[in-house]
């Protein structure tokens, strides 16, 4: 049942036609990181690259590329992983219908992980490498070095070692580049409310060394742990044998973490207690750089690679991206548990386009008054405090939170009628919540500092209080304000001036607010956001999710008509206004390369395997 190895899964994607094999020599460095994402964006299939330009390993990349692919792959396990998370959810439904739910004693078992006394013919220690011959894939003109996109993180708690307290998550892993010692030495960029960064805390206070060992490859399935949300304290060896559907082979070291045999590569060492060195930029999933800053450092003491190893990547920038599939997965999962972790929340979507972490939408349920109509929210404030207390929900800058009465058979999923939906209810002398000075997602340029900046919770419950327009009306825009475009109804991208100054605060914002009062026609538009394009913003959904709420900090850049605090309650009588501008302290957006388009190009314009899909 399922893959022992990622040989496996890449052959049976292309004995059915979910893969194809790129036989002509890629660059690891640019080029192939853009085939890939041409060939994501336009649905193909995965790649298989058999002969990488100065690597000694073949390739592969997209394997999760869509998600009819990522449910195929886990196809023999993937409804009674689900079944099983069911009944944490709706336990009496085993009783219900025992057929339906007969494995789940199974899954608990393969949940288990096997621990192993030594390696056998064809485990990941069988060969050993330099650390400087592994795949060298550069994914962006300036990132920093090559990374491992897709690696599995693998820690033990020096107080409980073990593989039961064990945690593993994708943190980005740095191999070349910068100032690394390129035979011994790699950067591990592990971002805040990370369950490694509680192991390495306690490894530091007891004063012992961190022992790290980063996979890659294996069985799908362990790719998929390493990224799943899960409590803190529950090891991600457990979900990746249920997903993978057998016991997750975990060789013994002594004294030091324990080896995935199964995987393609480990990289195995020791994370130097307090020592940092310049890791990064890197083009990340927000779709800008992540900058140059102090991390952890792996000193490297052995690189061990199967026979036959093949090296997985992925590739990250401005969603959607491949890691969109992940995100969809991971739903499919455990959306039902939403609600018995966060009582009276019905849905929560961390929005992709919007690179997951900015933006939160979610629907929650008004129940302190049951037996009176409800006229503003009350519960739905307590179901977003404990959202944002929620692991790396905690992360929001934005969340926008709406009582289910409001609209039955709205899902958060449906983003243009979620917001529309808030819009036509929401008072912004009231239903604004902020939280200053707190922590951001490490990765978001847009706030006070690094990690830091600031929250809101827009809530709306209630009958509606007013129309949208979808029209544009003549708004006697103020001097230098221009071209403004519907994004949604009741939503108006204006193009502004350009950020000036170094501070963080804009004059232009303050200067359009107070342009207007509550009696002014541009009143009719609840949200006001301005930006450098408003025909850019206003001309897809996802344009306006990426730029308003990458590029903001709630407490810095929200203004409003006629605003006024109050009991230190702040609110605006008319428009919200959000300044999405690019300011000058953000870190820059991700560009390609234009030699290596030229190049790509010619690889489509040559009529290969490759041309359908470039």
């Amino acid at each position: 049942m399922g893959y022992r190895y990622l040989s496996d899964c890449v052959e049976d994607l292309k004995r059915n036609g979910h893969l194809i094999v790129v036989d002509d020599p890629i660059d690891p460095n640019l080029e192939m990181a853009e085939i890939h994402r041409r060939v994501y964006a336009s649905g193909g299939p995965a790649l298989l690259f058999k002969s990488p330009k100065g690597c000694d390993f073949p390739m592969v990349s997209n394997l999760f590329g869509t998600l009819e692919r990522a449910r195929y792959i886990f196809r023999d396990s993937f409804v009674n992983v689900q079944r099983a998370i069911g009944l944490k959810v709706a336990p009496e439904e085993a009783l219900k219908n025992p057929l339906k739910y007969w494995k789940a004693p199974f899954i608990a078992w393969q949940m288990q992980p096997k621990s192993l006394r030594r390696g056998g013919k064809g485990g990941v220690t069988e060969n050993e490498i330099a650390l400087n011959r592994l795949p060298q894939l550069k994914c962006w003109p300036d990132d920093g070095g090559a990374f491992v996109t897709l690696p599995q993180v693998y820690s033990e708690d020096v107080n409980h070692p073990g593989l039961m307290k064990s945690n593993m998550g994708m943190y980005r892993v740095q191999i070349s580049g910068n100032d690394y010692n390129p035979l011994n030495q790699v950067g591990v960029h592990y971002q805040i409310h990370r369950g490694i960064g509680v192991q390495h805390q306690s490894a530091i206070a007891a004063n012992q060394p961190f022992r790290v060992n980063v996979f890659v490859g294996g069985n799908p399935a362990m790719t998929v742990a390493a990224v799943m949300p899960l409590p803190e304290g529950m090891s991600e060896l457990t979900f990746a044998g249920a997903l993978a559907g057998h016991r997750i082979p975990m060789l013994r070291q002594p004294n030091a973490a324990s080896i995935y045999n199964n995987a393609d590569f480990c990289i195995s060492g020791t994370m130097e207690p307090t020592r940092t060195m310049p890791e990064g930029p890197f083009g990340d999933h927000l779709g800008y750089y992540s900058l140059t800053h102090p991390f952890p450092v792996l000193k490297v003491d052995k690189v061990y690679h199967r026979t036959g190893a093949i090296w997985p990547f992925t590739v990250v920038g401005r969603p959607p991206q491949e890691d969109t599939v992940f995100g969809e997965l991971i739903h499919e999962l455990t959306g039902p548990v939403i609600p018995t972790v966060l009582p009276g929340v019905k849905e929560v979507n961390a929005v992709d386009a919007s690179g997951v972490h900015p933006l939160l939408l979610a629907i929650g349920s008004e129940r302190y008054v049951p037996y009176k109509k409800t006229t503003a929210p009350q519960e739905i404030l307590t179901q977003a405090n404990a959202i944002l207390g929620q692991g790396q929900m905690s992360l929001a800058k934005y969340l926008w939170i709406i009582d289910r009465a409001c609209q039955p058979d709205l899902k958060a999923s449906d983003i243009s009628t979620f917001f529309q939906s808030m819009l036509a209810r929401v008072d912004w002398t009231r239903d604004l919540h902020f939280q200053t000075k707190t922590t951001i997602d490490t990765l978001d340029y847009s706030g006070s500092g690094f990690n830091t900046g600031s929250k809101v919770v827009v809530a709306a419950a209630g009958p509606p209080i007013r129309e949208l327009p979808s029209d544009v009306v003549n708004l006697n825009l103020p001097a230098g304000f221009s071209d403004a475009k519907i994004c949604l109804p009741g939503v108006l991208a204006i193009t502004a001036p350009k950020f000036s100054g170094d501070g963080r605060n804009s004059a232009d914002l303050r200067r359009f607010c107070e342009s207007y009062d509550r009696s002014a026609p541009i009143n009719r538009y609840p949200l006001l956001v301005l930006v450098d394009d408003a025909s850019f913003v206003s001309r897809s959904l996802n344009n306006f999710l990426w730029a308003v709420f990458t590029r903001s900090n709630p407490s810095n850049d929200i203004d409003g008509i006629e605003a006024r605090t109050e009991n230190k309650h702040w609110g605006c009588q008319g428009s919200l206004v959000i300044d999405a501008r690019v300011k000058p302290f953000h870190a820059p957006a991700l560009i390609e390369n234009p030699e290596i388009t030229k190049r790509v190009d010619a690889l489509a314009a040559a009529g290969g395997k490759l041309a359908r899909y470039l």
